[in-house]
């Protein structure tokens, strides 16, 4: 659980951190100085606005092999930040273009340049690199004063949804490693965090590879959490059938409403310590997003749902009939948002997660529809109201919500009005804004939205996977007890770190919560050892890898490959690099730059040979 964030690193305590290298990260005024000189360097390059999409060409005329050179200069000795700082610039253009509408092209321009030079010197770093470049994390002075809290390039490029960025290669390959549990994340003090791989830190032997720090891998946690809401689905469905099983007869709590609300209060904490977590070590607003608010309601029907049955059970006349009654009225009402949640559970494939990101984009761009047919219904509202007072008389203004909801959903009560040809002018006229109106509008909403997210559906989808990827590990959490078992964490772990009477020290705690793990969680545990025992992924030798799938042939560029040298005796003096491939290659197109520069490249090099030949000229 750790809510105070101890250090460790996800089930790896203080005896792993010392495997780690010391790196020598610059202070918050140096970084800030270098995204100053990168502001400054993008507004120089970008005075102007420019197509955000000529800027992210792979031949853009704007972001041209030199321009890159320059930036990566312009970072001196700390060549390693320069993602991070462009990253953090791009934060402070997309502030300017949406609080300054007037220059709102000029500065998104100038953010997309800094996240694409953030993908273009990422792709500079050597492999070995990649990880300590993604990973690393940095302060900066805010614009207050205050210190920023530490963060990578990697989390920054996830917190503003930074999907050209997200969706390369290099982004990617830290990501994949971190989800297939190969790199693991080590929480050093002050919430720090560094990535290492995997193999550095256990043995390679089978009992050596069970270790109860596996199960916060991100991929194990996905495949334990869909095992677990399915069979939480199946609980559901067998809890709810209770009341037609046994109508008529009082009884206690059915063993499968037992299972249902142990699980369901597993799933309370759960989501209770997920909102803790976020509004304190991520970002407030991701604790109110659309399905934390979907967990919510499902959290509080279910309690509702629960302590309704136990007044039933306890109350024995009439009224525990009732309280029965209501229990399973509010449970039955649980079914449309945990199926709902089935979304959430299976976004780590790719078809359901870019179906979630639809979803979730239309549910943000409908907020313009229900702001304006909320301001709307009030008005039409009292003006019904106020028509139905004229005469001294009211009906309830429940009724006069219901017919206008009823318009809305396509199925008008004209003969409500009917007696007042006002009130039924007014009604004709709120069918009228909603059904041609509104409902076009919403339409239409929903059509861009879905078109911005299908044209680009694999970025989308890339950058998405990242944020479930480090939303997993992010929040520190040094011993992960996935629901239901997070239940025994509170009850029989948790008093030994709070508690000063039990409190244990540090090592002792860690060995109480491996010995725990590794007994509750002893078969899940044997087979991922077993999997990743026969698993290439987690060995430094990849030797089975090799001889399954072979070398990456797209990757090769030797001089074996280039001019290949034929041993054949079946075909003696025959050669195949009777043409060098350097001569070969001279004919082919400079695919790097675009045709303008290469138009100025060639308009260059005939002016060189027109003022060699006027030199010559002149000399003569």
């Amino acid at each position: 659980m750790d809510l105070g964030g101890a250090n460790g690193a996800n089930g790896y305590d203080a005896e792993t951190t010392g495997l780690l290298a010391t790196y020598s990260r610059p202070s918050p005024d140096t970084i800030t100085k270098l995204v100053k000189r990168l502001r400054a360097m993008t507004l120089t390059l970008l005075p102007l606005e420019v197509d955000p999409d000529s800027i992210n060409e792979p031949t853009s005329r704007i972001i041209t092999p030199q321009v890159i050179d320059a930036y990566h200069a312009a970072g001196g000795d700390f060549d390693m930040a320069l993602p991070y700082c462009l990253l953090r610039a791009r934060a402070q253009f997309m502030w300017d273009a949406n609080h300054n509408p007037a220059d709102y092209g000029e500065n998104y321009g100038r953010a997309v340049a800094c996240e694409v030079l953030a993908r273009r010197l990422v792709h500079m770093f050597p492999k070995e690199k990649l990880c300590e470049v993604m990973s690393t994390r940095y302060q900066h002075y805010q614009v207050d004063g205050d210190v920023s809290e530490t963060s990578s390039a990697l989390e920054m490029a996830i917190d503003q949804h930074c999907t050209i960025f997200l969706s390369s290669n290099e982004a990617q390959e830290v990501v994949n490693a971190v989800w297939n549990g190969e790199l693991v994340q080590v929480n050093n003090k002050d919430h720090d965090i560094d990535y290492i791989p995997h193999y550095e830190t256990r043995g390679h032997t089978l009992a050596s590879r069970i270790d109860a720090s596996r199960l916060s891998v991100p991929r194990y946690q996905n495949i334990f959490r869909i095992t677990i809401w399915l069979f939480f689905l199946v609980t559901y469905s067998l809890a709810v059938r209770e009341p037609l099983d046994k109508i008529g007869v009082a009884t206690v709590l059915d063993p499968w409403e037992i299972v249902l609300y142990v699980l369901a209060l597993s799933f309370i904490v759960e989501d209770t310590l997920k909102t803790f977590k976020l509004l304190r070590f991520v970002t407030w607003w991701r604790a109110f997003s659309f399905w934390n608010i979907i967990a919510l309601v499902t959290d509080s029907l279910l309690l509702a749902a629960f302590i309704l049955r136990v007044m039933g059970v306890q109350t024995s006349n009439k009224t525990g009939e009732n309280w029965r009654l209501y229990s399973f009225q509010i449970l039955s009402c649980v079914a449309p948002f945990i199926w709902m949640k089935i979304i959430t559970v299976f976004d780590g494939y790719k078809y359901i997660g870019t179906m979630q990101i639809c979803v979730a984009r239309m549910l943000k761009e409908s907020g313009i529809f229900f702001a304006l047919l909320s301001v709307l219904a009030i008005g039409f509202a009292q003006g019904l109201y106020a028509l139905d007072a004229a005469d001294g008389t009211v009906e309830s203004p429940t009724a006069v919500a219901n017919v206008l909801v009823q318009a809305l959903l396509q199925s008008p009560n004209y003969d409500k009005f009917a007696a007042s040809p006002i009130g039924l002018l007014l009604y004709y006229f709120w069918n009228t804004v909603t059904a041609i109106v509104l409902l076009n509008v919403l339409i239409s909403l929903f059509s861009s939205a879905y078109s911005d997210v299908v044209d680009n559906a694999e970025a989308q989808y890339l950058a998405f996977f990242s944020a479930k990827t480090i939303g997993m590990i992010r929040a520190p959490d040094v011993y992960v007890y996935p629901a239901p078992f997070n239940l025994i964490e509170i009850s029989f772990i948790v008093p030994f770190e709070i508690f000063p009477y039990f409190h244990l020290s540090e090592k002792n705690y860690a060995k109480l919560n491996r010995f725990v793990m590794s007994f509750i969680f002893f078969i899940p545990l044997t087979i991922i050892a077993l999997y990743e025992s026969t698993s290439s992924s987690f060995s430094k030798n990849r030797w089975t890898e090799n001889w399954f799938r072979g070398d990456d042939e797209a990757a090769e560029d030797t001089p074996e490959s280039r001019n290949p040298i034929v041993d054949d005796p079946s075909c003696p003096g025959m050669e195949i690099s009777k043409e060098t491939f350097e001569k070969l290659v001279t004919v082919f197109p400079n695919t790097t730059q675009s045709s303008e520069l290469t138009i100025l490249r060639e308009i260059d090099e005939l002016k060189k040979k027109l003022n060699l030949i006027l030199d010559k000229m002149d000399n003569n």
